[in-house]
């Protein structure tokens, strides 16, 4: 069974506090929190403040995604103000090794990123070294756009060299995943899908998170 990660990105963010709430007593297992700059991806979201005022009224882990240049600027920042998971993109930086192996040693568990274009072998000397990686589905920047559908190959590819090293790495998906294609996901490896649009764009978000929890296998 795959865990869910709801993006507040699509939440509607005058009302933060409540939106949380929502998918927290849902049954969400990881909140998933966008870190946007407008450098590296086309959007600017929330930064540390945000997230900290949040991890004083929420309890599941916080998944927190940095699409942003040069995190490794500002990884203490977003450790400070309560990641429990902390994902950066190897396209954003030149030493994705040392900044992992940062991450990891401030008590935070290290994720990477994949944009759709970026080849698994960029992970063929960092793979075991993180808790968690996130294949995006969709170009990132903005919430509401549609799964690729060529992506299935890669989350296979990605589980295949996982079960080949014998490594206890998760596989998480995030871009455009709903009702209609998250089995697939599911049979092709994933360990954590990200749902933003489908769960908040809802007129039932409880409903949304429970059916792609409780989702028989293809």
């Amino acid at each position: 069974m795959a865990k869910i990660a709801p993006s507040i990105l699509s939440a509607d963010f005058s009302r933060l506090q409540d939106e949380v709430k929502k998918v927290e007593d849902a049954g969400a297992d990881l909140l998933h929190i966008d870190v946007m700059d407008g450098h590296f991806v086309p959007n600017i979201t929330i930064g540390p403040p945000v997230i900290s005022s949040l991890r004083r009224r929420c309890s599941l882990p916080f998944d927190v995604h940095l699409m942003i240049e040069n995190p490794e600027r500002y990884v203490d920042d977003f450790i400070k103000a309560g990641a429990d998971i902390l994902t950066v993109h190897v396209e954003s930086t030149v030493h994705i090794n040392r900044l992992v192996q940062s991450i990891r040693d401030k008590g935070v568990l290290p994720a990477v990123a994949l944009n759709p274009g970026t080849p698994l072998n960029v992970l063929d000397y960092i793979l075991e070294d993180v808790y968690m990686v996130l294949l995006m589905t969709v170009n990132p920047g903005f919430g509401g756009q549609s799964f690729i559908k060529g992506m299935l190959r890669k989350i296979k590819e990605l589980k295949s060299l996982i079960e080949s090293r014998n490594l206890d790495v998760l596989i998480q998906v995030d871009g455009g995943i709903n009702e209609n294609n998250a089995r697939e996901v599911i049979s092709a490896g994933a360990d954590i899908l990200v749902a933003g649009s489908a769960v908040y764009n809802s007129p039932d978000p409880a409903s949304v998170i429970r059916k792609l929890k409780n989702l028989p296998p293809l």
